[in-house]
């Protein structure tokens, strides 16, 4: 327990005093967010807010992760296979948003990659995390991830295969690092709602540790590989999120642009695919699920309908300001609705549990 302490503390740390000295950093090299011209008038004056503080993020989470390893090491642990695949995944989303994001400085227009190279991108890190997480087999037989599908634990008739695996794995990673994209429009909200992803999943990882089959065959046990690493790695990025966010929150004095958007939305696919809870996130992550459908709602109606929209402006949370909601009253109803998700999903996770027990 001391260990995930540590690792989120010091993500912490990290992110709440080195976001201020990359806010000095960005401003000074004129590093600064252009705004969509078609968006809420308030918007404006945003314009040259630093950006790409997603950066802070990923080094906090990464320096949380093996700060927590100065004290493990000295039990003869390990950095582990699943806790290496998810750095690997968050690192390598977080340069391709990046790139994103310094083009569109470098541009001085709120475009940054084109369609097709950040999606050249996101196929070469998710296919190669999907391919590796299928590797590195334990003494127990176990690989990161399973190529079985997963609600709350693996639903064992579902075998997706190989191909299968990696195609949905990468549909999830793409699908959820683009979703938390979509959502950071406004001050604090992907990373308000990212703490409290993150937080779940630091719940569900450390009840799989704690009710590993590999160590106590009792009904209901899980078999996880590393479930420890991925609740070390919860924890850092909770912490990373949260220290950014006290920079991040309304008026914001810096953005996560795409560097900490995708990097975020691909980390929780991750852990969905290694604690076996893959269509699970869907629910914990249900607001950065709504705002993706509101975009591609929002499209397919323009296109098919003869120019009509559904919403005033999509994503959904711009649709609410322009209906007249502040700012911060979408940012923490939002807030609202993430919290009940996350509740209703560790709800299912604790049912499943306490229905498997009793059965046995």
């Amino acid at each position: 327990m001391r260990s995930v302490l540590i690792s989120a503390v010091v993500a912490l740390a990290i992110s709440i005093l080195f976001t201020p000295i990359a806010i000095r950093s960005l401003q000074r090299r004129g590093f600064g967010q252009e705004i969509r011209v078609d968006g809420p008038q308030h918007h404006i004056t945003k314009k040259g807010t630093p950006t790409m503080g997603g950066a802070v993020i990923v080094l906090a989470t990464v320096v949380g992760y093996f700060g927590a390893y100065l004290f493990l090491i000295g039990q003869g642990r390990g950095p582990t296979a699943s806790g290496l695949l998810l750095i690997y995944l968050l690192v390598g989303l977080g340069a391709v948003g990046f790139l994103d994001d310094y083009i569109s400085i470098r541009n001085q227009r709120n475009l940054g990659l084109n369609k097709t190279a950040k999606l050249v991108g996101q196929l070469v890190v998710g296919i190669s995390f999907a391919i590796l997480a299928l590797q590195f087999r334990n003494s127990n037989g176990l690989t990161p991830g399973s190529t079985v599908l997963s609600f709350v634990r693996d639903i064992a008739p579902l075998t997706l295969g190989t191909v299968g695996f990696v195609a949905f794995a990468l549909l999830l990673i793409s699908a959820f690092s683009n979703a938390v994209n979509f959502t950071d429009g406004l001050d604090g909200l992907a990373s308000g709602a990212s703490v409290l992803v993150f937080g779940s999943y630091l719940i569900v990882s450390f009840w799989q540790f704690g009710h590993d089959c590999a160590r106590l065959q009792e009904a209901g046990c899980y078999s996880v590989r590393d479930a420890l690493d991925i609740t070390l790695i919860a924890a850092a990025a909770m912490g990373a999120c949260i220290g950014f966010l006290w920079w991040n929150a309304s008026p914001a004095r810096i953005i996560m642009g795409d560097t900490g958007s995708l990097s975020l939305g691909g980390l929780m696919a991750g852990m969905a695919i290694f604690t076996r809870t893959e269509l699970l996130l869907v629910v914990l992550g249900g607001l950065f699920v709504v705002v993706a459908m509101s975009v591609t709602i929002q499209i397919l109606v323009f296109r098919l309908g003869g120019g009509r929209r559904i919403f005033r402006m999509a994503p959904i949370h711009h649709h609410f300001e322009l209906a007249g909601w502040t700012e911060n009253t979408v940012v923490v109803r939002f807030w609202i609705v993430t919290g009940m998700a996350v509740a209703f999903g560790l709800g299912l996770f604790y049912a499943d549990w306490l229905s498997v027990a009793e059965l046995e």
